[in-house]
């Protein structure tokens, strides 16, 4: 490779987004001493809530979990409205954080990152962004998280379409008028759902194009009252430690208790006072709802009877229930009056399974049955999860190998974090870690605490390159693979295991054996002396 010192900018850190993980890998290194470049796509920071801002986008995990804990700053000073926020309260606390800790200083926006090479004889990367500019860094963090490259469905015709065309994952920064259109929706996972229950309350006719019906359960949102903010940020130690302990690295109640232990009718008792309570109690009741198929199936049904009780036409109740897979071997959705949705008379239900969509027409979407006219096609049809915003840029380690090539067969690594062959290359959140199995801040934060507590390792041994090695790369991947063996979760075609996507090599790819498993995984790795790590000492001919 060409030196490009003259042209380059020389930092000690290239940092890749600025969603929670991005922003936090900011603030921690810049506290480490290093100097720090942080490239972000967007025009500020946000990440996914920068551009998710779609009717009714909220998110779906608790507001204390959905938050940072490494601030006492942060914590004391930022009150949350209500137990989910919305959008444009995560956009703000985010904007807030970015203030508080003076962190855009250290961002380039709209920038997109067009290629990241290691260079084997100067030990450090050069980064290339598609404004033409050149940035060499001794390290480089890839915050691109699991959920940021949108994908459009595989349908043919899309580009005939003479309406508009929405994406939820990109929605337009300025207001859209909707009134009194014929509105199409393509999707019917969380995004979807909390559009459909938004839009489907307003001044439109609403054709939801149902492809896989979606298990959701109610999120029964509360306000915070003065005194519960009060007691939050008494405690909010407390709590932080006690996510780090939990499976799902959040604030919500995990249960050790078999499905079969207790009698159907207080398991009955359980159920309904979970669906009563809202939010994901319902998933921490029973312990074993991903490895008993029996078990898992009892609790599907309670919900699909849920449906059956709230949809008032039947025939529409029954089309709604999801059949064919486990319940929560798909992402849980949480929703507000979802299926009392489908009881409107401008909301009308297209059932692909039974009437498969042909193809999008200049004026519509023709199923095999017909077609229907649109005015407005939102397509929410999620991402290329995991490994999408990774392999969207050209990704180049030792010896001239592209990451498109180590994960022609699925992403391979060593926690999601670090990987063979990409010395000094780090992710956060990365696709073969609990990635979207638990809380995104939790795991962002072990992991940019992981890769600070290794510098600082390089730092007082005298090492200028670090990668995992092959053999504990393959332990954590074969781990990965038993874990995965005894779960439900491999039994639906989600994008969890890369279904969603033409041509993506399948399979469950994520730990399944929880945080706070991981996070035993990662510490071990200080406390056998780095053994799962190899190091390189300085070369002789490393540019200074």
């Amino acid at each position: 490779m060409e030196r490009t010192t003259a042209q380059a900018d020389r930092v000690d850190m290239v940092i890749v987004g600025a969603g929670f993980g991005g922003m936090y890998a900011t603030w921690k290194f810049r506290e480490q001493g290093m100097s720090v470049v942080s490239i972000e796509e967007g025009g500020d920071v946000g990440g996914v809530w920068y551009w998710n801002r779609y009717p009714g986008a909220r998110c779906d995990l608790l507001a204390v979990d959905y938050s940072y804990g490494f601030s006492e700053a942060v914590q004391q000073e930022w009150t949350w409205s209500e137990q989910f926020a919305a959008q444009p309260e995560i956009l703000a606390y985010a904007n807030f954080v970015a203030d508080r800790l003076n962190l855009r200083q250290h961002y380039r926006f709209n920038t997109r990152v067009f290629s990241a090479k290691w260079h084997d004889a100067r030990q450090l990367w050069v980064v290339r962004t598609d404004d033409g500019k050149v940035i060499e860094a001794r390290f480089c963090v890839m915050a691109t998280g699991p959920l940021s490259k949108p994908t459009d469905p595989d349908i043919p015709g899309l580009a005939r379409f003479s309406g508009q065309v929405l994406r939820a994952a990109r929605w337009p920064h300025q207001p859209v008028d909707l009134t009194g259109k014929r509105i199409g929706v393509v999707g019917t996972g969380s995004s979807g759902m909390q559009i459909i229950q938004t839009l489907g309350r307003t001044d439109c006719e609403l054709y939801v194009f149902q492809r896989t019906p979606s298990f959701t359960l109610p999120m029964r949102n509360r306000a915070h009252s003065a005194e519960y903010t009060a007691e939050l940020k008494r405690n909010y130690a407390a709590i932080r430690e006690a996510c780090k302990l939990n499976p799902t690295g959040g604030a919500r109640p995990v249960s050790t208790r078999p499905f079969f232990s207790l009698p159907p009718e207080h398991r009955r008792e359980l159920m309904e006072e979970a669906w009563a309570h809202g939010g994901h109690t319902f998933l921490g009741i029973f312990s074993d709802l991903m490895t008993n198929a029996e078990a898992n199936e009892q609790v599907a049904e309670f919900v699909r009877g849920k449906i059956a009780e709230t949809v008032d036409d039947k025939e529409l109740a029954e089309k709604l229930k999801p059949r064919g897979y486990p319940i929560f071997a798909r992402r849980p959705c949480l929703d507000t009056g979802y299926y009392e949705t489908y009881n409107l008379p401008n909301v009308h239900l297209v059932d692909c399974l039974a009437d498969p969509i042909v193809e999008i027409t200049e004026r519509g979407i023709r199923n095999q049955s017909g077609e229907t006219e649109l005015d407005v096609l939102i397509l929410a049809t999620g991402y290329d999860a995991l490994t999408g915003a990774m392999l969207a840029f050209e990704i180049t380690g030792r010896e001239g190998r592209p990451l498109a090539e180590k994960w022609a067969g699925g992403p391979r690594s060593l926690f999601g974090i670090v990987m063979e062959g990409f010395p000094n290359l780090f992710m956060t959140t990365g696709p073969n870690g609990p990635a979207a199995l638990a809380n995104i801040v939790t795991i962002s934060e072990n992991d940019v605490d992981w890769v600070a507590r290794i510098i600082t390792h390089m730092q007082q041994s005298g090492q200028a390159a670090v990668e995992a090695t092959l053999a504990a790369e393959d332990a954590w991947m074969d781990q990965i693979q038993r874990l995965a063996g005894r779960s439900l979760m491999t039994k639906a075609k989600t994008w969890w295991v890369g279904a969603n996507v033409k041509g993506k090599p399948q399979g469950m790819l994520m730990f399944t054996g929880g945080f706070h498993k991981y996070r035993e995984a990662c510490e071990a790795v200080a406390a056998n002396g780095y053994r799962d790590l190899a190091f390189q000492q300085a070369l002789a001919t490393t540019a200074p």
